[in-house]
């Protein structure tokens, strides 16, 4: 059993927590994720390890309450316990060895961002961060980001707070400016990360991506997270999740992701549902 030690809600739908995980703490570097099971009735879910705190022994994570399995977490409070929670999984990202990087988020895809820039940051590599969201409401980890790079460009779809625009339009904007980037992170919807690719390309910028299949088990033997880089199969959860982003078929995985869209959408549907029931038990109770 995992202790969870803190809980935050950063915005609506996004949820830190720090949970008790020594051994995970110890090891856990950033690029990798565990798997938790909330009970035994609970799926397996995979978070990126946001954060560790040695000397606690605590893991962050930060999911958006967009399931199932996520909403029953975010109604969790600080004391209660998560039955499974293994790793570290995955392998860490290689990040030495830079001069200056950019590490772009779309929306809670930052939270997966954040631990990447500020490895590069401490290191001492020059690092700006571009954040994207569809709106200010959304925005998550302002503060967390500005402490870690040496530039941060916020920017919303509709230009409620920030710049008005997408990521993509801002890269290049950098990248025209003299910005010279030997290594872009993306990280994001899957759509976002394949334009990043193709506009890093044509400037010969090393980029690596971090992808979000459907993955099961964490261990490689299922197949669930199969992904295609450089025309060969590889498995996210042990040969990733971050590849060379020229490297991934992303139509291939935007492809594979779709196969349970309308089952997601109707279990969204009814979290929401729940939701919304809560919040009315709780006004009426007040």
């Amino acid at each position: 059993m995992f202790k969870i030690a803190a809980k935050k809600m950063l915005n609506e739908n996004v949820v830190m927590m720090d949970v008790e995980a020594p051994l995970i703490a110890k090891k856990a570097k950033a690029g990798q994720f565990i798997i938790f099971r909330l009970d035994e009735y609970g799926e397996r879910i995979p978070l990126t390890v946001a954060g560790t705190d040695k000397e606690k022994g605590t893991v962050t994570i930060i999911f958006q309450m967009a399931g199932e399995g996520t909403f029953l977490l975010g109604q969790q409070k600080e004391g209660d316990y998560i039955l499974d929670f293994v790793g570290p999984l995955g392998r860490p990202s290689e990040l030495e060895g830079y001069k200056r990087a950019c590490v772009i988020g779309g929306g809670v895809g930052n939270a997966i961002a954040w631990p990447s820039a500020k490895a590069l940051y401490a290191q001492g590599t020059k690092t700006d961060i571009i954040a994207g969201f569809r709106n200010k409401d959304i925005v998550i980890l302002e503060d967390e980001m500005k402490a870690c790079c040496d530039n941060l460009y916020l920017t919303t779809d509709d230009g409620s707070y920030g710049e008005k625009g997408f990521v993509t339009d801002k890269l290049r904007s950098l990248i025209e400016a003299g910005n010279n980037y030997d290594l872009v992170i993306a990280i994001g919807p899957v759509i976002m990360m394949k334009l990043i690719a193709q506009i890093t390309k044509e400037y010969n910028i090393k980029t690596l991506v971090s992808l979000n299949p459907i993955m099961i088990d964490g261990t490689g033997m299922c197949g669930g997270c199969r992904v295609e880089v450089n025309n060969q199969v590889k498995f996210a959860c042990v040969d990733g999740p971050e590849f060379d982003g020229h490297e991934v078929n992303f139509d291939v995985l935007m492809s594979r992701n779709s196969f349970y869209k309308a089952t997601e959408r109707e279990r969204d549907h009814d979290c929401r549902m729940k939701q919304e029931g809560k919040a009315l038990e709780k006004a009426g109770a007040m």
